[in-house]
């Protein structure tokens, strides 16, 4: 469809012509339908977007053929997209500033989560007079893949506390009922998860939660600014090719971000997997409505975002440069205002 900026003006006004562009954006055919996407423990309510997307058809509304590879643990993911197994990560935002340091082009687009939604808990059982941070040197920690956002929160709240990464063993544990299960029979220490395994573990008095990044309070209290979580990311170069695409992916997550925030608990647990649930629906609800505020209602990534978690990961790692990073790069809210202007209402 091509339409010239005269023309544009004569059936807009000059006052209308942005409210147009997003027709005419999605009036052009979708430069690619099969999409394959990346993601590092699927069940998990810190992805709980992506799912609603896929169960309630909102991929297939917008002309999509969506595949969903899951993953271990969000590195895993990434590394499909790198080998060119998958397009999109459904990941942390913070890979995107990871693969810049490393010369790679990433690009955050859409945001599922608007705070971490991670807890790190200790075991009663195995640390039963845990005290402080300094306990934990010598444990094993158990994340959802080394090098993961689970491992990074920890690796940041160890490096706040004075020690280092090597002060502690971090095993990849999963993020399901096997991350479960290494707690409870003592193969690990303490547990860096997301809900529902998080809850699973601490409403029955397993383990001593010592960071919770469920609340935006919290998380903000923790990092010192918004530290968006969840999202849609890309190499620049497939967004650059295919930007209808990506907006149609977008859209999908936008209308999830906004349906999860108007179903509540009992409406999300009937269209989940029954597997997501983990044999204990009323646990599964209880860590909905704990994570419920972590999850973005909009899709839009915070204007401070890049900059809290740019400063995050300098804090922790210690080959990375932040100085020579630019966090515009990383994201974009242009498809998510669009999103929004198509489905306002959810």
């Amino acid at each position: 469809m091509s339409v010239t900026r005269r023309e544009l003006l004569k059936m807009a006004g000059a006052a209308g012509v942005m409210s147009m562009a997003p027709a005419i954006v999605r009036a052009q055919k979708l430069e690619k339908t099969k999409v394959q996407i990346a993601v590092g423990g699927k069940p998990l309510i810190y992805y709980l977007p992506l799912t609603i997307a896929e169960a309630r058809g909102y991929f297939k509304d917008e002309g999509l053929d969506v595949s969903i590879a899951d993953f271990a643990g969000g590195s895993k993911a990434l590394q499909a997209v790198v080998g060119g197994s998958a397009d999109v990560v459904s990941g942390a935002f913070e890979h995107t500033l990871s693969m810049q340091s490393k010369g790679q082009a990433y690009r955050a687009f859409v945001l599922q989560g608007r705070a971490p939604m991670i807890g790190v808990g200790v075991s009663k059982k195995n640390m039963p007079n845990y005290k402080g941070p300094a306990d934990l040197k010598g444990k094993k920690i158990g994340v959802t893949a080394p090098g993961s956002s689970t491992n990074m929160v920890v690796s940041f709240f160890l490096a706040k506390h004075g020690l280092k990464a090597s002060d502690v063993s971090i095993i990849g544990v999963g993020a399901g009922a096997g991350a479960v299960t290494a707690l409870r029979s003592g193969q690990i220490d303490a547990i860096s998860n997301t809900d529902p395994v998080v809850s699973m573990l601490e409403l029955p008095g397993d383990i001593q939660i010592i960071i919770d990044t469920r609340t935006l309070k919290d998380t903000q209290a923790i990092f010192g600014g918004n530290m968006p979580a969840g999202c849609l990311y890309a190499p620049q170069a497939f967004i650059d090719a295919n930007p209808n695409t990506t907006q149609a992916l977008t859209n999908a997550l936008v209308r999830a971000d906004k349906w999860i925030q108007k179903a509540g608990a009992d409406e999300i647990a009937k269209v989940v997997p029954e597997t997501y649930l983990l044999g204990d629906p009323a646990v599964y609800k209880a860590a909905i409505t704990k994570s419920l505020e972590g999850l973005s209602p909009d899709g839009l990534i915070p204007e401070d975002g890049a900059a809290t978690a740019l400063k995050a990961l300098a804090a922790y790692q210690a080959d990375f440069d932040g100085s020579k990073i630019d966090p515009s790069k990383v994201w974009t809210n242009d498809f998510a205002r669009r999103a929004n202007e198509k489905y306002a209402n959810g």
